[in-house]
């Protein structure tokens, strides 16, 4: 490379021997300085903040009410990357009324905004807004967080290019440069308008120096900076505020009582305790309140403040407003619950890797035994089995466990354990053995079932707030927090299997869950222990020989009302005629020991037989059950007036199978395999006959209770859309009902016409089963024995939450707090976009439980805040309201104006606070000091404010005037300087105005 430069610039040298090289330096590049200031300039016409800025005057306290927004872009001086942001406070559009010329000799917005006096210590804005009272400027600052402009060349560096761009660009919004580290907030900057500057200063110390420590010192420092040539100064214009502090608030004063762990164990009060959730904060929620004492318009001379005495007393100050500051993160019952518990989700665990593994296996002849007696269950025996039972196998298993561990080392207590499972399962109690179930009263605590509280559980996809499960979700939770945490929570999972096998073994239904098909709106678990009852119902009508699980699917016959059925007639069942009870008998017997298979009703073809339903089956009459000895079989009544086709007799209804209850597990699942059939003509074909299973049993039923019948007659009753009937006239001229199939029925290969030749004349109590109850429920009860405990905790957390929703709501109606109501309304939008899909991400979950820890944390504040301002005690209706008021709008605002100040209620309730905490911190009696001095005003003029308040812990003063400068003849220009003097630190911000033509 290097050598073919040196061959071209000797050939250039050959051809052109008389040419001089010579090096040209152009010197109209533009520096990486001039880059700086030309994209600054560029930032500014973008955001158009070029040329004369307008603006209405602004309004008292606008800048805490008013709206405040940003917009920030990157820019960069060599390769050192800054931030530039505009920060204004949104105003309405100001027209212009044409005065141009007064308009253009008009200062800036930002100098006159110096002199407002009507936006002096905004509670929540801009340090530059507070410091300087600015309605809108521009920020330079390092773009990353630890970058720091430190050296003084670089600071007057950027100063300059500031300086240049808003010359350049005639913008009249201030623009300040950032500098030193981020933490200490300091800034330069400056303001140009039409023949005048303002320059903004500050000076930061750790130390406050003693001379500068109270007003007269300050106006020193003022009154030299400004410089003014001017003898006699006009008087500056002053304003004051002091902070005090009130740490110690008093711990009488904080209403929260822990609770009474001893009252959660046994007893009657006890089994209540587990149906609610814990409430409120463990410590005050509220660490400080401010007080900030105001004197907003004073003047120079008429007022004392010196390093020998103050004229300052807090009590009379025109002005008093109050905030407090929030404990962080206080720790909350209801929070705390739900954070343990959703540990648990992350848990690895297996219950028997949490309680020691089972020693089964120690023991041959018991894994036989058990192994046994699980084929059993499933294999057709025509005598009972009582010895080789999974309960006994279950009940041996326990004891088993029991020696190994210990009954010492049972993470629950025995009475723990037995007041939790009668709250679970209240029917023990009544020794209820004939498999009629007590239903448990509605707890107090539990909204109505028409209520829009109750109904949550379909929007969270928790459970009814009076079912077992949910009741089971509180239970745990307070388990894992008082009881043996994930150890508790295993054992109580346990004994909870081992009662829902009991419960299928024995016939009784389950306490606490709605009759008929499992919910799926609830959570899986739920759902789960819905089938198992729709197991139990259906076990308990087929060992007592009674039709309740065949109807005609009318709404009246729903397997929602034949539940309701078995729990209105127990196990009083009212006699049958011997005929009736031996062909029921016989026949359930016989289908339920059938070992075929059958694939089962996929589908309940509600499609296809809805009208059928609702329209075939109206103003049915009871009609008398036929004798066996006869040819049709498993009728249930006449329909109507309908009579079949051919032979012209009545057409019965026929008793049928109820279609197979589904969890949406197996739903899934289902379709999955429905989907995997593919779509060839064979799968087509197959997932025909599966989706037909329910369809084919109906048509078997109704062929035996019909005989004679053809497939247009059982379409009459069954789909009667897919029957057409038309007026025609016949033969004679008279006019007659003529039907046929629709067209769809008429479909060659028509699932419905295969059905139908493919059936056969059985009556529904001896056909293969849709629903193979022992086989579902098994499958059921070995989900619930496998369930590790982060398991459960995941099927759980929609109920935890769904109850500590319900709480919030319950305490919060007690304060009536708008911001609560909204955090509530945004953690149920929330929840019901989360907890729908299963396997919601734990982030997300962490959001919905920090939600409701906010809420509770926000009533808790607004508890103690009412104990301590004392409006429980308040006798006037009038002052207990506007002390309500004040007490709600210091959750809601970031300071409160108290009316009146140190002389109003509020007022009085604060300054009587502060008072007890001086006295607490001298050790000197209140009593004392009230014998000693009769009056309020006595006792303070002997004893002085520093008696009744502690020295204020932030002096914050802004010192402003209207002088010419630099010059006697220059334009009067504001200037102002503002200080704020704390314990270990002293600000400065001046900002000073100097006039640029007459100088």
């Amino acid at each position: 490379m290097r050598a073919t430069a040196q061959w071209l610039h000797k050939m250039a040298a050959d051809s052109e021997p008389e040419s001089e090289v010579f090096e040209i330096t152009d010197f109209t590049t533009a520096s990486e300085w001039e880059r700086f200031i030309s994209k600054v300039e560029e930032v500014l016409n973008d955001w158009k903040l070029i040329g004369v800025s307008s603006g209405k005057p602004l309004e008292k306290g606008v800048y805490t009410t008013g709206i405040w927004e940003e917009k920030s872009d990157e820019i960069s001086f060599a390769d050192f990357r800054f931030s530039i942001t505009h920060h204004y406070l949104v105003q309405e559009a100001s027209y212009k009324d044409g005065k141009e010329e007064l308009v253009e000799d008009a200062l800036p917005l930002s100098m006159q905004d110096l002199l407002c006096m009507d936006n002096d210590f905004p509670p929540r804005a801009h340090c530059l807004v507070r410091w300087y009272g600015l309605r809108e400027f521009v920020v330079i600052a390092p773009a990353a967080n630890n970058d720091a402009v430190l050296s003084e060349s670089k600071c007057n560096l950027l100063l300059s290019s500031v300086s240049i761009a808003l010359g350049n660009t005639g913008c009249q919004v201030p623009l300040f440069v950032q500098i030193h580290h981020k933490w200490r907030r300091m800034y330069v900057g400056e303001c140009q308008g039409h023949g005048v500057r303002t320059d903004f200063e500050m000076v930061h110390l750790r130390k406050v120096p003693n001379q500068y420590t109270h007003l007269s010192g300050l106006l020193d420092i003022f009154k030299s900076k400004i410089g003014c040539p001017l003898t006699p100064l006009p008087p500056v214009s002053i304003a004051i505020r002091l902070t005090y502090v009130l740490q110690d608030w008093q711990q009488y004063f904080w209403p929260q009582q822990p609770p009474d762990i001893d009252a959660l164990i046994g007893g009657e009060v006890g089994g209540l305790e587990f149906g609610k959730l814990p409430f409120g904060a463990c410590e005050d929620p509220i660490s400080e309140l401010h007080l900030a004492a105001t004197w907003p318009h004073l003047t120079e001379g008429i007022i004392v403040d010196n390093d020998v005495y103050s004229d300052l007393d807090p009590i009379q100050a025109p002005q008093w407003s109050v905030r407090v500051r929030k404990a962080d993160n206080p720790q909350c019952l209801l929070g705390d619950f739900l954070t343990e518990f959703f540990k648990l989700c992350r848990r690895k665990e297996s219950t028997d890797e949490i309680l020691g593994r089972s020693t089964f296996e120690e023991d041959g002849k018991e894994v036989a035994d058990i192994t046994h007696a699980l084929s059993k269950l499933t294999e057709p025996a025509p005598v009972p089995i009582h010895k080789l039972s999974v309960t006994n196998m279950v009940h041996s298993a326990k004891k088993k466990i029991r020696k190994h561990r210990g009954v010492d080392d049972s993470p629950l207590n025995i009475e723990v354990l037995n007041t939790i499972m009668l709250f679970l399962f209240p029917d023990a109690a009544d020794k209820l053995t004939n498999g009629s179930e007590a239903r448990p009263s509605t707890s107090r605590n539990n909204p109505p079932p028409e209520s829009e509280e109750y109904n949550l559980y379909s929007q969270f996809k928790s459970a009814p707030s009076d079912s077992l499960t949910y009741k089971l979700a509180l239970c745990l939770c307070m388990i894992n927090f008082y009881h043996g945490g994930v150890k508790g929570v295993a054992h109580l999972w346990q004994e909870f299997v081992v009662e829902m096998r009991r419960r299928w073994e024995k016939n009784y239904l389950i306490p606490g869950l709605a009759n008929g098909s499992p919910d799926l709106r609830c959570c899986l678990l739920h759902q789960k222990l819905q089938m198992l009852n729709c197991c139990i119902e259906r076990k308990q009508a087929r060992d007592e020989g009674k039709k309740t699980y065949t109807s005609d699917r009318s709404p009246s016959g729903s397997s929602c009302d034949t539940g309701k059925a078995v729990v209105r007639s127990g196990g009083d069942y009212q006699k049958e005629t011997e005929k009736e009870r031996g062909e029921v008998g016989k026949s359930w017997e016989s289908w339920s020991d059938s070992e075929e298979e059958f694939f089962e009703c996929l589908s309940d073809t509600e499609e296809l037989k809805g009208n059928g339903q609702e329209n075939g089956k109206k103003g049915t009459k009871e009609g008398s059950k036929e004798p066996a000895n006869l040819k049709p079989e498993g009728r249930l009544h006449p329909h109507g007036k309908l009579t079949l086709l051919h032979p012209g007799e009545p057409l019965y209804i026929p008793v049928t199978q109820e279609p197979a209850p589904m969890t949406e597990d197996l739903l899934e699942e289902q379709s999955e395999v429905l989907a995997k059939l593919g779509t060839s003509a064979e799968g087509a074909h197959l997932r025909a006959r599966m989706q037909s299973a329910c369809l084919l049993s109906d048509m078997e039923s109704f062929k035996a209770a019909n005989p004679g019948c053809c497939l247009e007659d059982f379409v009459r009753w069954y789909s009667p859309r897919d029957y057409i009937e038309e007026e025609v006239v016949d033969e004679e001229g008279n006019r007659v009902l003529k039907g046929e199939l629709s067209a769809r029925m008429k479909i060659p290969s028509n699932m419905w016409v295969e059905a139908w030749e493919t059936a056969k004349p059985v009556p529904a109590r001896r056909q293969r089963r849709l629903f193979d109850d022992t086989r579902e429920a098994e499958k059921v009860l070995h989900y619930l024995a496998v369930q590790k405990p982060a398991d459960l905790a995941r099927h759980l957390l929609p109920c935890v939450i769904h109850a500590a929703v319900l709480k919030v709501k319950e305490e919060e109606t007690l304060e009536d707090i708008a911001s609560v109501k909204k955090i509530i309304k945004q953690i149920i939008s929330h929840s019901s976009k989360v907890l729908r899909f299963p396997n919601p991400e734990d982030k997300k979950l962490e959001e919905i439980i920090a939600q409701i820890m906010s809420a509770e944390a926000i009533i808790a504040r607004a508890r103690s805040l009412k104990a301590k301002f004392g409006i429980e005690k308040c006798d006037q209706e009038e002052e207990k309201e506007d002390l309500e008021r004040f007490v709600n709008c210091l959750l809601e605002q970031p300071e409160v104006s108290v009316i009146g100040a140190g002389r109003g209620p509020a007022g009085s309730i604060i300054h009587k606070l502060f008072v007890n905490a001086q006295r607490a911190a001298t050790m000197t009696s209140l009593d004392e000091e009230l014998k000693r001095s009769g009056s309020s005003d006595e006792r303070r003029l002997n004893l002085g404010a520093v008696a009744d308040f502690p020295p204020p812990a932030g002096r914050e003063l802004i010192l402003r005037i209207t002088v010419p400068r630099p010059a006697p003849y220059s334009k009067p220009l504001p200037q102002r300087m503002y200080s704020v003097i704390t314990k270990e630190d002293f600000r400065l911000a001046g900002a000073f105005s100097a006039d640029t033509t007459f100088f």
